[in-house]
Parts: structure tokens; C-alpha cells; sequence
């Protein structure tokens, strides 16, 4: 099954590419390496602000990842042209906005990587990964993710 029919599947349709908050660019394409600038959760277009462990549970941690994951396919689409042409994606770094006792950033980070598994399935979407528990983001946003994805 195509990367294609795996989002219609699911229902997701990828957004265009968000201009960017300050002064960077969304990717940088650099040989067969595409790097995916981080990407803060939103929800209807605002920032999807919170802090796990004080104001978010984990769920809704991983619900905010899983939303991010939609908007970096996004962003990589627009840097590919065509998601078929993803070989694999590398690596995945998360930012989670968080008090000091929380302990279950991997698993808000799951949103992300489960679905970046489940569209580009096992071999491409399978990746190493980062977690960390960070005491702010910009515009006090719950979960930051940014991605690197190697090219056919």
C-alpha cells in the first residue's frame, strides 16, 4: 500500500507548510538527508499550549505528538515532492513541555512515532529517537518535534 492510500486510509490530508515563527526555514535538504525543522503541537491553528504533568496527561501529550507527526509529513511533502521517495525516517527528536516529576515523555512521543510508522510502515517508519522533558517551549507550547528522514 502506498504512503498515499495509508493517509486516506486514515483520513489525514498533510497541511501545506507552516511559515516559520523567527528566523530559520522549515527543511534543509543536504545530500539524501532532508531535515525537518521543529514543529510545535497546534490545534486549530493555534499553539496547543500546556505543560504534561501540571495543566496535560499523557494522553493528551501523545494525542498533540500524534498531530505534530501530521504536520511534519506535511512539511516533508513539500521538501519531496512525493513521500514515496522517503528510503527511511531517521530520526525523531521530541521536546516535551513538562514539570520536573513527569516521566512519561517517550510515551507522549509514541503519538509521533506510531503514526510515522503506521503511514510509512515498518521498514521506512521505524526510527531512532529522543525524548526530553524541557521546562518551556515557544509560545508555551506542550509538545515540540522536529524530524530527519534519508531520500531513495
Amino acid at each position: 500500500m502506498s504512503v498515499q492510500a495509508r493517509l486516506q486510509a486514515l483520513g489525514i490530508s498533510l497541511p501545506p507548510v507552516a511559515v516559520p515563527a523567527a528566523a530559520y526555514v522549515p527543511f534543509v535538504r543536504t545530500g539524501k538527508l532532508v531535515f525537518i525543522s521543529g514543529h510545535i503541537a497546534r490545534q486549530e491553528g493555534k499553539p496547543w499550549v500546556g505543560q504534561l504533568g501540571l495543566t496535560m496527561a499523557t494522553e493528551e501529550g501523545k494525542a498533540a505528538a500524534r498531530a505534530i507527526a501530521i504536520d511534519l509529513m506535511g512539511t516533508l511533502q513539500a521538501a519531496v515532492g512525493d513521500l514515496e521517495q522517503v528510503a527511511r525516517i531517521v530520526k525523531v527528536l521530541s521536546l516535551v513541555n513538562s514539570t520536573p516529576t513527569f516521566t512519561e515523555h517517550h510515551l507522549v512521543t509514541n503519538g509521533c512515532s506510531e503514526l510515522l510508522s503506521e503511514v510509512f510502515g515498518p521498514q521506512v517508519g521505524a526510527h531512532a529517537r529522543s525524548a526530553f522533558g524541557v521546562a518551556q517551549l515557544p509560545m508555551g507550547a506542550c509538545v515540540e518535534i522536529e524530524l530527519i528522514a534519508e531520500l531513495k
